[in-house]
C-alpha cells in the first residue's frame, strides 16, 4: 500500500471518528434535555420570555406542559404560554390556551389574570382600528373583538371585584363603551347622509340603549332630533331637543366653546 493510500486511510479514519464523537455528543445532550428537571425547564422558558425570545419561551412552556403536565410548575407555565403568545402576536393561539386554562384550573389564584389577558388579546386586535386614527374605520371584526374584550374585562369585575387587574380593565371597558358607542353613531350618520333616516333613528336610539354614560349619547339625541325633523315629526324632535338641554346643558355648553378631540371623548382619564 502506498503512502498516498496510507494516508488517505487515516483521514478517513479520523473523520469517522470525528462523526461518531459528535454523534455521542449529541445524544448525551439530548438524553439530557430529556431529563431536565421542571424546575429548571421553567426557568429557562422564564428566561427566554424575559428576554422577548418569545418563540423559544413558547416552546420551553409547550414542552414543561406536556412532560410534567401534573407538576407544581405546569400550572403556571399554561398561563405564562398564553402571555408568551400574545406577546409573540399570536392571538388565536393565546386565546385557546387561556380557555382551556380557565376550563383546566377555574379555582387556580392567579385564573383572575387569566381573564384579563382574554381581555387584553381581544383589546389588541380591536385597537388596530386605532392606529389609522380615523374613527369611521372601525370595521366590524375590529367591533366584534371590542364586544368581546369587554365582556371579558366585565366577567373579571364581576367574578374577582377584588382583583388587581379591576381597576385597569375599568378604565379599559370605559374606553371600549365609548368607540362602539361612536361606530354606531357613524353608521347612523351614513344611514342619515343618505336619507334613511328611520335606520338612523334606530343605530341613535341603540347607542342610548346599550352604552349609557358614553359622550356619543349626545350625538346620538342630535341625531334624533335631526332624523325627527326630517320625518316632519316636529313633537318628538322638540321632545329630543328638551331631553338634550335638560340632561347635558353643561357638556352642550362645553362643547359650544371647544370640541375635545376624539381621542379625549373615548379615553376621558
Amino acid at each position: 500500500m502506498s503512502n498516498s493510500q496510507n494516508v488517505s486511510r487515516c483521514v478517513r479514519l479520523f473523520l469517522i471518528s470525528l462523526l461518531a464523537v459528535a454523534l455521542m455528543a449529541g445524544c448525551g445532550r439530548e438524553r439530557v434535555d430529556e431529563e431536565t428537571a421542571p424546575e429548571e425547564l421553567y426557568l429557562k422558558a422564564q428566561s427566554a420570555l424575559q428576554a422577548r425570545n418569545y418563540d423559544r419561551a413558547i416552546a420551553l412552556y409547550r414542552d414543561l406542559t406536556v412532560r410534567y403536565p401534573f407538576g407544581r410548575h405546569a400550572e403556571q407555565a399554561m398561563l405564562d404560554m398564553a402571555y408568551a403568545q400574545h406577546r409573540a402576536r399570536r392571538p388565536e393561539a393565546a386565546l385557546t390556551t387561556l380557555d382551556r386554562f380557565i376550563r383546566t384550573y377555574p379555582t387556580h389564584p392567579n385564573v383572575d389574570y387569566a381573564w384579563y389577558l382574554k381581555g387584553l388579546v381581544h383589546y389588541d386586535q380591536a385597537m388596530g382600528f386605532l392606529r389609522r386614527i380615523m374613527p369611521g374605520q372601525l370595521v366590524d371584526r375590529d367591533q366584534e373583538s371590542a364586544r368581546r374584550s369587554f365582556m371579558d374585562f366585565q366577567e373579571l369585575i364581576q367574578r374577582y371585584p377584588e382583583s388587581r387587574y379591576v381597576a385597569d380593565a375599568r378604565q379599559r371597558m370605559v374606553f371600549l363603551r365609548n368607540a362602539m358607542a361612536e361606530h354606531e353613531i357613524v353608521i347612523g350618520e351614513y344611514y342619515y347622509n343618505r336619507q334613511a333616516y328611520i335606520a338612523a333613528l334606530n343605530r341613535a336610539k341603540y347607542v342610548i340603549e346599550h352604552y349609557p354614560g358614553a359622550p356619543a349619547n349626545i350625538d346620538a339625541l342630535e341625531l334624533m332630533e335631526r332624523a325627527y325633523l326630517r320625518l316632519d315629526l316636529d313633537e318628538l324632535a322638540s321632545d329630543t331637543r328638551r331631553t338634550l338641554e335638560y340632561n347635558y346643558s353643561d357638556e352642550l355648553a362645553r362643547r359650544a366653546e371647544q370640541q375635545p378631540g376624539f381621542l379625549r371623548r373615548l379615553w376621558p382619564f
